[in-house]
């Protein structure tokens, strides 16, 4: 071979399916969190990813499907990250801040994922609204159960089963509206962000499963 004869280069390597779908779909997640649904363009998550749209279009669906998708990836990541903080051997107060704290964690490493849930998926409404309220439904079992298990205890079975589910709800959905300002605070920590949100609910669900309930006068 002579000097001036190059080799040829290198072939890329080539990554595993699964690299491959992870890699669109973090890409699609920003794209989608950036633009919303209907702005944004195959082109642009095909530039941010390093793919051709071909090979999107072939390891993950249309416009739609990649969609889908990612509502999907994120739900099931979000609510991975509270169910991890329910440890049963801890206290419901602990257990519960816990839980808010890895809701906080998960919207703090993962805020395109949370923009894309809570804005952009309820917005473009049908299935995606729909995976998205599922999710609402599972979180809100979670801690429904956790108070009236605790309410049981105590002895109070039928007073923290009446209004577990619904205070339940209240709760699910302060931590969302929370999480939403925290986007335009994040200088606040999430542990202090679950601490805020437990001194405005927990009192209220403490005196609930103790036997207090508040009545106007």
């Amino acid at each position: 071979m002579t000097d001036d004869v190059k080799p040829a280069p290198a072939r890329p390597r080539r990554l595993p399916r699964d690299v491959r779908e992870r890699q669109i779909l973090d890409a699609a997640v920003q794209v989608f969190s950036r633009h919303g649904y209907h702005a944004a363009s195959m082109d642009e998550i095909s530039d941010v990813a390093g793919v051709s749209k071909p090979m999107i279009y072939a390891y993950l669906g249309a416009k739609e499907d990649l969609f889908a998708k990612c509502v999907s990836r994120e739900a099931a990541r979000l609510l991975e990250a509270v169910r991890m903080g329910l440890h049963a051997d801890l206290p419901p107060d602990m257990q519960l801040w816990h839980g808010l704290r890895g809701f906080y964690q998960f919207v703090a490493a993962h805020r395109d994922g949370w923009t894309v849930l809570h804005r952009q998926a309820l917005t473009v409404g049908g299935q995606f609204a729909g995976e998205v309220n599922d999710l609402r439904a599972r979180a809100i079992e979670m801690v429904s159960t956790l108070v009236v298990t605790t309410g049981t205890k105590k002895g109070l079975g039928d007073v923290a089963e009446f209004s577990g589910p619904a205070l339940a709800v209240s709760l699910v959905g302060a931590a969302e509206s929370l999480a939403d300002w925290w986007l335009d605070h994040p200088d606040v920590s999430d542990s202090v962000l679950a601490s805020w949100l437990m001194n405005l609910v927990w009192l209220g669900f403490n005196d609930l499963v103790e036997g207090e309930v508040w009545r106007p006068q």
